[in-house]
């Protein structure tokens, strides 16, 4: 059980399970493992969630439709991981985002999420074109799961081919779960489901037995290389 959050499924109808604090790295660590996550609402103290149903993408079960694997095959586009961690909060702030006016990233956020990082258990994924950052996604890593935040892209399928490009490399590291925490289209076209809560805790509990790769992490499976490794998977 958690020390300073309720049980997620005392949360209400919209999957708030408390309010106020700050999100410290504590707290962070704390939050993630119960299942729970934090959501700035402008007007209100800190959210945390865990909603019902939990939008999830087990990574064997991702399917990359035949448009982004052709991309994946000719883009020029190098994936990296871990380099520009403050950078990518910083673009995903920036994107705008269909029916929001403002962003959520807000600066304790940033600061909250960068102070993970130091810790090795927040982690971006960034796409690079030569020395300029188009694109990535950044988001926490316990265990055999990978809790997403956000993504952004200023070229083309910039944050598609980051994040498929990383999908790969999870299912080569025996990652078993990412949580998409709400429905997005984008990602349910990468094959993301909804899960009942109940279930989503019970594999997020499987996933914590396995060791968490602490510290900044590689990709040795570039989007070529990811789009062979799903083909042989298929």
């Amino acid at each position: 059980m958690s020390e300073h959050f309720p049980d997620p499924s005392e949360a209400n109808e919209a999957g708030v399970v408390c309010a106020g604090a700050k999100p410290d790295p504590a707290l962070l660590k704390e939050a993630y493992q119960a299942g729970i996550f934090p959501w700035p609402h402008k007007g209100h103290p800190l959210l945390w969630f865990s909603p019902d149903p939990r939008f999830v993408l087990p990574p064997r079960e991702a399917h990359l439709h035949r448009s982004l694997k052709k991309a994946m095959r000719k883009t020029s586009l190098v994936i990296k991981a871990d380099t520009a961690f403050r950078d990518v909060m910083a673009g995903c702030s920036r994107a705008k985002r269909q029916g929001q006016s403002g962003t959520w990233i807000t600066r304790d956020m940033i600061n909250g999420y960068c102070a993970l990082h130091d810790e090795g258990l927040c982690h971006s994924v960034e796409a690079w074109d030569g020395d300029t950052l188009v694109g990535g996604l950044y988001g926490v890593s316990f265990g055999g799961v990978f809790f997403g935040e956000s993504m952004f892209a200023t070229a083309p399928d910039a944050s598609k081919i980051a994040f498929a490009t990383l999908l790969a490399n999870l299912i080569q590291q025996g990652f078993i779960l990412v949580d998409c925490q709400s429905y997005t289209d984008h990602l349910a076209r990468f094959g993301a489901v909804e899960w009942p809560r109940v279930r989503f805790l019970e594999v997020l509990q499987q996933g914590l037995k396995q060791p968490t790769r602490q510290g900044p992490w590689t990709l040795p499976l570039q989007p070529a290389d990811a789009v062979d490794y799903f083909n042989e998977l298929d």
